[in-house]
């Protein structure tokens, strides 16, 4: 007998091990299936879905609320089925010991549940707004850290502080509230826990006196009792962590069923390589949730090898207009047309490939130089690297650089001006060799004789490979050289032609001349 105890002493701790060991590898499992599909949803989520979202939000899901789920998937789990199986084998050997104490025992299960489940019920939108407010506290530690030297700028620094420890503040009165729940509840579950031990005692004791009952299976009963109280209030301190881990599995999942606005059609076609005409039909655009058309009824067409020059006021439209030419968003009405097919029905993956887009804010990633510039095409040679920044007038100053093209620049560029910054960003696009080029404000942070250069070379290359460019122009130069020019007025087009033709024909053309574009010398002349 000793030596069956021993053996199941050495069992038990080895199933012991096994069992922390495989439900532990079967929670980072999960944590890792929901990092990599959330990730990958993120990447693939329309422009439309960040515009209404927190950075912050998105944030918390891949970290808290990952973790939350981790948590309970891990040993949440077997606890929850260790009580379950617990549960069901000693009511059935109390019932079969003596059904009528039994029923004592188990009359008080019926209160204890009704009290967990009015637990639940309370704490789960708790923790909801819990993760929720975690997710703001993270928004505004980004917003911080992004913006830490406008903030030093304006002396602001207490305003943030102030900012911060209010967000903390709702955090902290969250989880207070969330522990006054669990201090409300629970002593009741273990008041009515021995309650029914006490109407055992009461019950079971007059039986013993009427003989109907021995002592010791009075004691065995009592001993089985709280081994079902056992998985009861297991099960009840289980309820917190599955309400948790139930709140931030509706947030993640809320990330993962989000629709995708922009997507392939089911009869998407790939694109062919493009001579880029590009044909906006009569194209109206509403951003998602606004009541405004920011674009309404724009028709135009500019062919193979045109550059064309987009101005207009502020709020006119200019960017939202070049973004649908990659579908960053779908028209709401009309159609956007390269060589005579809708963008709507090609795979993103075969439109995207043969545009560059250089973005108004540049963005850099953490790594090399060679790194940055080869972003769109990593297998890209040496040469073909150097070729591409020599022609965003990019290598001289990458060379001066301590390790030339092998230089690590820090994270969002650090370390590098605005202006180096712009003109890396134009050599990633140039390098993958687009038949269409999209330059929003590209050139802002350069000085007029680089942005000069850049313009000679970019004309070259049209010239060579006959490219369509679209630019949101900022100088008279650009204006001046363009094929077509665009001019926006509420999301209208107001007037289109050529320099000339627009001077003489277009009153407000002059005027954003004059305002926008002119230096006071060019202005005057």
């Amino acid at each position: 007998m000793v030596g069956w105890l021993v053996g199941l002493a050495l069992a038990r701790g080895l199933f012991t091990f096994l069992q922390g060991y495989l439900a532990e590898r079967a929670s980072q499992g999960v944590a890792y299936d929901l990092r990599d599909d959330l990730f990958e949803r993120i990447e693939r989520l329309s422009f439309s879905y960040y515009d209404r979202v927190q950075t912050g939000q998105l944030v918390t899901r891949l970290t808290s609320d990952v973790e939350q789920i981790r948590t309970f998937a891990g040993s949440g789990v077997v606890q929850l089925a260790n009580a379950i199986v617990m549960l069901i084998g000693t009511t059935a050997l109390l019932l079969y010991l003596d059904w009528q104490l039994a029923l004592v025992a188990l009359a008080i299960v019926p209160v204890i549940a009704l009290l967990l489940v009015r637990f639940v019920s309370r704490i789960r939108p708790l923790f909801k707004e819990v993760q929720q407010t975690l997710g703001k506290l993270n928004t505004v530690l980004q917003e911080d850290l992004l913006g830490v030297r406008v903030i030093r700028a304006f002396a602001r620094e207490d305003y943030e502080t102030a900012r911060y420890t209010s967000v903390n503040e709702e955090l902290l009165d969250k989880n207070l509230t969330t522990v006054r729940v669990f201090s409300n509840n629970f002593p009741f579950v273990f008041l009515f826990a021995n309650l029914g031990t006490l109407a055992i005692i009461w019950f079971g004791g007059w039986q013993v006196i009427g003989g109907r009952l021995s002592v010791g299976e009075l004691i065995a009963f009592n001993t089985l009792l709280g081994f079902m109280l056992f998985p009861i209030l297991t099960i009840g301190f289980l309820s917190a962590s599955i309400s948790r881990a139930g709140a931030s599995s509706q947030r993640v999942f809320d990330v993962l069923d989000a629709p995708l606005d922009v997507k392939d059609a089911p009869d998407a076609s790939i694109l062919l390589p493009i001579s880029c005409r590009v044909d906006f039909d009569q194209v109206s655009f509403r951003y998602p949730g606004s009541t405004r058309d920011i674009l309404d009824s724009v028709s135009f067409t500019a062919r193979p090898g045109q550059t064309v020059a987009i101005l207009g006021t502020t709020g006119s439209g200019k960017s939202t207009l070049v973004n649908l030419i990659p579908r960053f968003y779908d028209v709401t009405r009309g159609a956007v047309r390269l060589d005579g097919n809708d963008v709507r029905d090609v795979t993103l993956s075969s439109l995207r490939s043969q545009i560059g887009i250089v973005l108004q804010e540049t963005r850099l990633f953490s790594g090399t130089v060679r790194d940055n510039v080869a972003f769109g095409r990593p297998d890209a040679t040496d040469e073909e690297v150097v070729a591409a920044a020599e022609a965003a007038q990019a290598d001289t100053f990458i060379r001066s650089l301590s390790d030339g093209y092998d230089t690590v620049i820090g994270e969002r560029g650090i370390g590098l001006s605005g202006g180096q910054r712009q003109r890396i960003a134009i050599a990633r696009a140039l390098l993958i060799d687009p038949r269409l080029l999209i330059l929003d404000d590209s050139t802002s942070a350069v000085d007029a004789e680089t942005e000069a250069a850049i313009q000679e070379t970019l004309d070259r290359l049209m010239r060579e490979e006959h490219r369509t460019v679209f630019v949101i122009a900022q100088r008279v130069s650009t204006v001046r050289d363009a094929d077509l020019i665009l001019v926006l007025d509420e999301g209208t087009i107001a007037a289109s032609g050529t320099h000339e033709e627009l001077l003489r024909e277009s009153e407000i053309y002059n005027e954003i001349l004059g305002s926008q574009l002119l230096s006071p010398s060019e202005s005057a002349a």
